[in-house]
Formats: structure tokens, sequence, C-alpha cells
């Protein structure tokens, strides 16, 4: 559901953030193929942790990029890439008529299960940071597979997506062949699927680390859909940014930087 993307801080990531250095990565799940961009730290750690970025609605590996140079830095790998049908510029696939939140979840274990066998990976230490639809299917995807992912890290995640489409098509015969959000397609699946997805209890399934990262002026998933998650995890840390929306400017964005870092480092 992220859709918030200024000039300045397209030049702020792309200055500051993005990594020196960077490979272009296609990771096989079934008969997709998923594009995405590695970069390493420069340490001589054998293996070493990764973290995975799950893009929003609509986005791209691009608004993972911008975690790229300062985890490097704190040595781990980052890979940020495109989920299959996740976006009109996903070079995955663009055909977002075929979004699917469980589609997502697929694409996502296939991301983590490729590094969990990399010979420079350590597999106890591999991170996921979700942001807005991606950190839902990040929750989703780390209850379901607790032991393969070691810390979750959601940002503004977009806990709202059932009661907002629920409430939008409240039986399934009033789904339309087609909706638009944003002038970006969907299909009916997107919206029967989501009528069938566990409650928001069951997140708490991972019993892990999470840290929670949301602004208190967000317009499109209000910051109580996190404090209602917060309650359900075992070991969850909640960091409100006052004034922040969906979407953050520079130093919202460097603020919460700072307690990803912490929540590493603990």
């Amino acid at each position: 559901m992220k859709r918030i993307t200024s000039l300045s801080l397209f030049l702020f990531v792309f200055t500051v953030f993005t990594p020196l250095s960077a490979e272009k990565l296609w990771i096989q799940n079934g008969n997709r193929w998923l594009y995405g961009v590695l970069s390493r730290p420069d340490n001589a750690e054998k293996r070493q942790p990764v973290v995975i970025i799950s893009h929003g609605f609509n986005g791209t590996h691009h608004s993972g990029l911008a975690y790229s140079k300062p985890l490097n830095r704190l040595g781990y790998q980052v890979y940020a890439f495109d989920f299959a049908c996740g976006s009109t510029n996903s070079r995955s696939d663009n055909n977002t008529m075929n979004m699917s939140i469980r589609d997502e979840e697929s694409d996502l274990l296939a991301v983590i299960r490729h590094f969990r066998k990399q010979t420079d990976v350590d597999p106890r230490r591999i991170i996921v940071i979700g942001e807005s639809q991606g950190g839902l299917v990040a929750a989703l995807t780390a209850a379901e597979h607790p032991k393969e992912i070691s810390r979750l890290i959601l940002v503004y995640p977009a806990f709202c997506i059932p009661d907002n489409w629920n409430a939008q098509y409240p039986q399934l015969e009033n789904v339309p062949d087609t909706t638009r959000l944003w002038n970006v397609p969907l299909g009916r699946r997107f919206f029967q699927e989501i009528r069938q997805l566990p409650s928001m209890k069951s997140i708490g399934k991972y019993r892990r680390p999470v840290l929670i990262i949301h602004g208190d002026a967000d317009p499109i998933v209000p910051v109580d859909y996190s404090r209602q998650a917060f309650q359900f995890y075992k070991k969850a840390k909640l960091h409100v940014i006052p004034n922040a929306g969906h979407g953050f400017r520079p130093k919202e964005f460097e603020e919460s930087l700072e307690a990803i870092r912490q929540f590493l480092q603990e």
C-alpha cells in the first residue's frame, strides 16, 4: 500500500543510502523468477547475516535499496527484490491482475530458503523487513514459518488490508472482475484470498524478536493497527514516529534506521 514518494526522498536515498556495489540476483520460486539486488558488507566474516526487504503495494526493490548501505556497514548482506505481480513496474512480473498476498508469502519464503542454503550466509541470522503490504506478508510468513526468520521488522505494516476491503466488498459477489487502486488494476483473486486470511491474532505464533515502526499521522494505515499487533507478539517493540505518515521523510527514515540498528544490535 505504499505510494508516497517525493523527489527529495528519492534523491536522499540514492545519494546517501544506495550501495556503491551491488549485484543483480534472480531467485526461482517454482515457475516464477524473482528479480532482486544483493549488496554485501566489506568484511571477512565467512558467514554473514542477511536482511531481506519485502516491499509494499505497487513498490519494487528500489524502496529496499535505502536499507542497503546502512545495514552493509553493520555487517549484513541486504537483498531487495520485486514480488511477482506485486507492481506495475515489477521486473519479476508486472501483471498486477494476478497480485496475491498468498503468492507474495510464497515468494518471500522462496527467497528466505535460497539464502539459508548459501555458504556465505548464517542461516541462524535471517532478518526480514516488511513495509506496508509487505509488512503484512512478512508477518504472515513469519507466523507460518517461525524457525526460518530470526528477527522481524515491520514498517507501517498494512494489517488494515482485510478490514478495508471486506468493508468495501461485504459479499464475495460484490467483487468486480477488476478493481483499480491508485490506478493499479487488481483481479478478483486478491479480494477472495483476503477473506480467507487468518485473523491478526495469528501473527503471535511468531515468538522471536519483532520491531514495529509506524508514524502516528499515517493516513493510509492507522497506527492503532500496529498498536494492536504489538499486543500479540511475545517479544515486540513498538517505535512510533511523531507526525510521520505512510512513507517516511528523510529525517523520519533516519530515525527508523536508528531504531533498526539498536534492535539488531541487542
